[in-house]
C-alpha cells in the first residue's frame, strides 16, 4: 500500500508539474498576433498525417530517416506498456494485462524488439554527434546548452530502454523460479539474453526488477517534465504545428491590410477603405510575430537541416535558418519569465532585432525557401526573417544599401534596374 501511495503521488505531481509548464508555453505563444489557420481543415489533417505522422519528410535523409523512425515508433506503442505499469503502480497489481494471453505475449516482444531498436539508434546518433561530428550539429547556436540538450535526451532514452530490458530479464527469471505473484507472462525475445548476467538469489531479483521498475517509470514522468525546457518539445508541438502549417505557395507573402488599402485608394479614386488600423509594420519583437511562428520556435527540432540547405549559410554568409528559430524561442522563453516575474507590461529594453538576431542575418537571406522545405515539420524561418525585414524597411527606413537602389529603381523606373522602362528590350535589337 506504501508503494502504491508513493507511485501515486509521483504520478500525480509529475503530471501536474508538466501542466503547468505546458500552460506558460502555451502562454507565451499567445503573445502573438492573431493568424487564421482554420481553413480547409481537410487538407491541414492531411498534412499533419503525412508529415508529422508519416514522417514522410525525414525520408530525404534515409540513415536518419531509419534511425528516426525506429525510436518515433518505439517511443509511440511501448507508450502502451507504459499504460501497464501506470495502471499496476496504481493498484498494486503486476503484469495487469496478462489476461490477454497470446496477445499479451506478442506484445511483450514486439515491445522488447522496439526497445532494442530505439536502444541502438539512439547510441548510433551519440556516434553521429559526438564521434563523427556530422557537421550540421555543429555551429555557432549549437554550444553548450543545445549541444548537451540532444545528447542528454539520447543518454535518458537508452537508460529507461535499459530498465525496461532489465525488468524484464528479471522478471522472466522470477517467473521461472514461480517465485509469489510473478505469474508466467510475457514473451522475452530479447531480454532473455540478459536472464544469465542476472544472480539467482530471489530477493537480489525481486530488488533489481523492483529498481528498473521504479527507474523506467519515475524518469518517464521526469523525461515529461523535461519536455519544456528542451528541443524535444516537438514531440508533442510536431502535430498541431504541421496542421497549422502555412497551405499557400511557398515565397508566397502575406499583405497588410492597411497597406492594400492605401495601395488600391491610390490606383482607384473611387475605392472606399475599409476600416482598418494601421498598426505596427513588420515585427522587432517577438509579440510583433503572430501565434504560429512562435509555435514554429517552440517546434524547432534543432536537427539542422534548414541550415544544411541554405544557399547564404553554404556560402559562408552568417545567416542560419536554424539560429532564427532557436533565438526567437529563446527571446519568447525570457519575455515569458519577465512576464512571470514583473507583469505583463514590463519592458526589459531588448527586442528580437538586433538582441538577438542581427541585421547582417536577415539581409544575407536570400528567401529562396529552402530551409522551409527541407524542414521535417514544415517550420518557416523565412517568414520571422521577412516580418524583420519589414519593420527595418518600414518602420525605421534602415536597409542595406543595395536594397535601397533597388527600391529607388522601381519607384523611378517600375523596375529594380537603372535603365529606363522604354529601354527595356534593348537587349533583343539585332538578335
Amino acid at each position: 500500500m506504501a508503494a502504491q501511495i508513493i507511485f501515486t503521488l509521483i504520478a500525480i505531481a509529475g503530471i501536474i508539474l508538466f501542466g503547468l509548464n505546458a500552460k506558460k508555453v502555451i502562454r507565451n505563444i499567445k503573445l502573438g498576433k492573431p493568424a487564421n489557420r482554420s481553413d480547409q481543415p481537410q487538407k491541414r489533417l492531411a498534412t499533419m498525417l503525412k508529415v508529422a505522422f508519416g514522417q514522410t519528410k525525414m525520408a530525404a535523409r534515409p540513415v536518419p530517416f531509419v534511425l528516426h523512425l525506429l525510436v518515433y515508433v518505439g517511443f509511440v506503442i511501448i507508450n502502451i506498456e507504459v499504460l501497464e505499469i501506470f495502471i499496476d503502480g496504481i493498484f498494486g497489481t503486476h503484469r495487469v494485462f496478462a489476461g490477454l494471453g497470446g496477445f499479451y505475449n506478442f506484445l511483450i516482444a514486439a515491445f522488447e524488439l522496439l526497445a532494442l531498436g530505439v536502444w541502438l539508434a539512439c547510441a548510433i546518433f551519440l556516434i553521429r554527434r559526438n564521434i563523427l561530428k556530422l557537421k550540421r550539429f555543429s555551429g555557432v547556436e549549437m554550444k553548450t546548452w543545445p549541444k548537451s540538450d540532444a545528447n542528454y535526451i539520447l543518454i535518458t532514452e537508452i537508460l529507461l530502454m535499459t530498465a525496461f530490458l532489465t525488468m524484464n530479464a528479471a522478471d522472466a527469471k522470477l517467473q521461472s523460479l514461480q517465485v509469489g505473484h510473478y505469474i508466467q507472462a510475457g514473451a522475452f525475445p530479447v531480454s532473455v539474453h540478459l536472464q544469465n548476467l542476472l544472480p539467482d538469489n530471489t530477493s537480489t531479483l525481486i530488488a533489481i526488477e523492483r529498481f528498473c521498475w521504479w527507474f523506467h517509470i519515475v524518469g518517464i514522468f521526469a523525461f515529461l517534465n523535461y519536455l519544456p525546457y528542451s528541443k524535444h518539445f516537438h514531440i508533442i508541438f510536431a502535430f498541431p504545428n504541421t496542421y497549422f502549417s502555412n497551405l499557400e505557395p511557398k515565397g508566397e507573402f502575406t499583405n497588410m491590410a492597411s497597406v492594400t488599402n492605401e495601395v488600391k485608394t491610390m490606383l482607384d479614386p473611387s475605392y472606399t477603405p475599409t476600416d482598418v488600423a494601421p498598426g505596427k509594420f513588420g515585427a522587432k519583437d517577438v509579440q510583433d510575430l503572430n501565434w504560429v511562428n512562435l509555435m514554429n520556435a517552440y517546434t524547432c527540432t534543432e536537427c539542422g537541416r534548414c541550415t544544411a540547405s541554405c544557399p547564404a549559410n553554404i556560402t559562408g554568409k552568417l545567416l542560419s535558418p536554424r539560429k532564427i528559430m532557436m533565438d526567437t524561442r529563446d527571446r519568447l522563453e525570457e519575455v515569458g519569465k519577465n512576464i512571470d516575474k514583473h507583469g505583463k507590461d514590463y519592458d526589459d529594453g531588448k527586442s528580437l532585432l538586433d538582441n538577438y538576431i542581427t541585421r547582417e542575418e536577415i539581409w544575407a537571406c536570400t528567401s529562396c525557401n529552402a530551409c522551409t522545405e527541407a524542414c521535417p515539420v514544415n517550420i518557416d524561418p523565412l517568414a520571422i526573417i521577412v516580418e524583420l525585414r519589414r519593420y527595418a524597411v518600414m518602420e525605421e527606413s534602415v536597409a542595406p544599401a543595395s536594397i535601397n537602389a533597388m527600391f529607388g529603381n522601381v519607384e523611378n523606373n517600375g523596375a529594380p534596374w537603372k535603365y529606363s522602362p522604354a529601354d527595356r528590350f534593348n537587349w533583343a535589337e539585332n538578335n
